[in-house]
C-alpha cells in the first residue's frame, strides 16, 4: 500500500465514520491489537493524558529518556500535517514508506477480522507495529480525547502521566472539573507510577477519587513529591535571555535544565516531563540521563504549532510575521495570552495584529477570546474537518461588545491572505483556535511536516 492511499482510508475513517456504536469501535481496539500479534506488550514507558500540554510534554520527555541513551518511540496526537508525524523515533517522524508498511499490516488485519476501529485506535496500533518493526521498546504515547476510553491506554503503558485538566470536550467527559479529571485519570490502571501535574481543587479531588480505587500505585504530584523553580538568565556570547528550571523529584534534583519553549506554562510541562522519565528510571525502564546531555538534548527541544514564530512568513506578495499557536479552549488561550501580547509589543508595527481563528464545533467561543484585546481584528475560517464550525456560527458566539473588524474567509488559504491585507506589509498574524487550524497554516506558508 503507498502513503497516500494510507491517506485517503484514515480520511474516510474520520469523515465518514462506520456505523457502528462509538463503545464498540474503541472495544475493538484491544482485538485489533490481538490480531496483529499484541506489538504492544513489548513496549515500556508512560502515556500522558490530560486537557492541555501534552504534546510539549511528551516532546520535553522523549528529549529526556533520548539524554539517557536510549531509544525512543513517540505517538503524538493530533498531527498537523501528515499523519507520519504521529510516529516518531528519538523525535523524528517516521518516512511515509515506513508509515505506509505499518498502516498495510494493520489495515490488512481489520479487513481479515472484520473490525470496525476509530481512527484513533488506527493510528495507535500502528505505531505499534511500527515501532515493533523498528526493534523500540520504549514509548512516550499523547492520548487523545479522555483517558480510560483513549486508544493509546489499550498499549499498557505503567507511567501516567496528567498534565492538567480543564473545560473542553465536555460533551464526552463531562460538565465539570471534576467529572473530566475522572475520565482523564480513569487511564490509570492497578500497579502504576502516577505524575499529576498541577490541578485546580475540583479537578484535584476528582482525580483522587478515581486513584483510590486503584492498588499498587506510586504516585507523584506536582507542588508536593515534584517541585520547580525557574529564573531567566543572560547567554553567553549574544547576550539573549534564556530559562533555566531546576526540577526536584523523589528520586534526583536537576539543575539548569533549559526550557527552549516560549511560556511560563512551558516550566511546568517541562518539570512534569522530567518527573515523569524518573519514574521510567524508578522502574527500571530508563538509566538516570547525563545531566550534561540532558541539558543538550532539552535545550535542542522544539514543538512545532505551539507558539512558533514564522519571522518570514510570505503569501503571494505580503511578507510579515506570523505566530502559530494550537491552543482550542480558553483555558488554552488564557495560558498564552501574555505571549501574544508580547509579541504584539514587539512587532515592530504600528497597526494590531491581525487573528485568524476557527474551532470546532462546541467550542466556548467567547471565553476563547475573553484575554485578548476586542479591537484587534479577526479573521473567522473553517478547517477541512467534517467537525469544523460554520464562519458564520463562529462569529455568532462572539461577546456582543466585541469591537474590531470581524470578516469571515471560506478556508484556511484565503483567511491567512486576507488576514495579510489587514496586518499590511510587515505586520503580525496570529492563528489559534484549532489544531487542524495550525497545519494547514503551516502548509499554506510552505512550512515542511515537523
Amino acid at each position: 500500500m503507498d502513503y497516500q492511499r494510507c491517506v485517503d482510508i484514515l480520511a474516510r475513517i474520520h469523515e465518514n465514520p462506520h456505523r457502528v456504536p462509538r463503545t464498540v469501535r474503541q472495544a475493538n481496539v484491544s482485538e485489533l491489537l490481538d490480531a496483529l500479534g499484541h506489538p504492544e506488550r513489548a513496549l515500556r514507558g508512560m502515556l500522558v493524558v490530560g486537557t492541555n500540554g501534552k504534546g510539549s510534554t511528551c516532546a520535553f520527555a522523549v528529549s529526556a529518556v533520548a539524554a539517557a541513551g536510549a531509544r525512543v518511540g513517540s505517538m503524538p496526537s493530533p498531527h498537523l500535517q501528515e499523519p507520519r508525524e504521529r510516529i516518531r523515533i528519538d523525535g523524528v517522524p517516521v518516512t511515509r514508506a515506513e508509515y505506509a508498511a505499518a498502516f498495510d499490516e494493520v489495515w490488512g488485519a481489520i479487513e481479515r477480522h472484520g473490525l470496525p476501529v476509530l481512527a484513533q485506535g488506527v493510528f495507535a496500533a500502528t505505531a505499534a507495529v511500527h515501532f515493533r518493526r523498528a526493534g523500540v521498546t520504549l514509548a512516550v504515547a499523547e492520548a487523545g480525547i479522555g483517558g480510560s476510553r483513549a486508544a493509546a491506554a489499550e498499549l499498557g503503558l505503567d507511567v501516567k502521566v496528567v498534565t492538567g485538566v480543564g473545560l473542553d470536550h465536555t460533551r464526552l467527559l463531562g460538565g465539570s472539573l471534576a467529572e473530566i479529571a475522572r475520565a482523564k485519570t480513569g487511564a490509570v490502571r492497578d500497579g502504576d507510577h502516577v505524575v499529576l501535574g498541577r490541578l485546580a481543587p475540583e479537578a484535584a479531588a476528582g482525580a483522587e477519587e478515581v486513584l483510590k480505587e486503584r492498588t499498587g500505585l506510586s504516585v507523584w504530584r506536582m507542588d508536593h513529591e515534584i517541585r520547580y523553580t525557574a529564573r531567566t538568565v543572560e547567554r553567553d556570547g549574544d547576550g539573549g535571555p534564556t530559562t533555566l528550571v531546576d526540577v526536584v523529584t523523589p528520586r534526583a534534583v536537576h539543575r539548569d535544565l533549559p526550557c527552549p519553549l516560549a511560556g511560563a506554562h512551558q516550566h511546568h510541562n517541562l518539570a512534569t516531563a522530567i518527573a515523569a522519565v524518573d519514574a521510567m528510571a524508578e522502574r527500571g525502564d530508563v538509566p538516570d540521563p547525563d545531566e550534561e546531555r540532558l541539558r543538550a538534548r532539552l535545550a535542542a527541544t522544539r514543538w512545532p504549532g505551539r507558539l512558533e514564530l514564522v519571522p518570514h512568513a510570505r503569501l503571494g506578495g505580503w511578507t510579515g510575521r506570523v505566530l502559530l499557536e494550537g491552543a482550542t479552549n480558553p483555558q488554552g488561550v488564557a495560558t498564552v495570552a501574555a505571549e501574544f501580547l508580547r509579541h504584539a509589543r514587539t512587532a515592530g508595527h504600528a497597526a494590531p495584529p491581525v487573528q485568524v481563528f476557527a474551532a470546532m464545533d462546541g467550542k466556548d467561543v467567547s471565553g476563547m477570546f475573553a484575554p485578548l484585546p476586542s479591537h484587534w481584528p479577526l479573521v473567522l475560517t473553517r478547517t477541512g474537518s467534517h467537525q469544523a464550525a460554520d464562519p458564520a456560527a463562529l462569529r455568532d458566539r462572539l461577546a456582543r461588545d466585541r469591537q474590531g473588524p470581524c470578516l469571515t474567509a471560506e478556508d484556511t488559504p484565503s483567511a491567512l491572505h486576507r488576514a495579510a491585507e489587514l496586518a499590511g506589509p510587515g505586520g503580525l498574524i496570529l492563528v489559534f483556535g484549532s489544531l487542524r487550524l495550525v497545519g494547514e497554516a503551516r502548509a499554506a506558508l510552505a512550512l515542511p511536516p515537523a
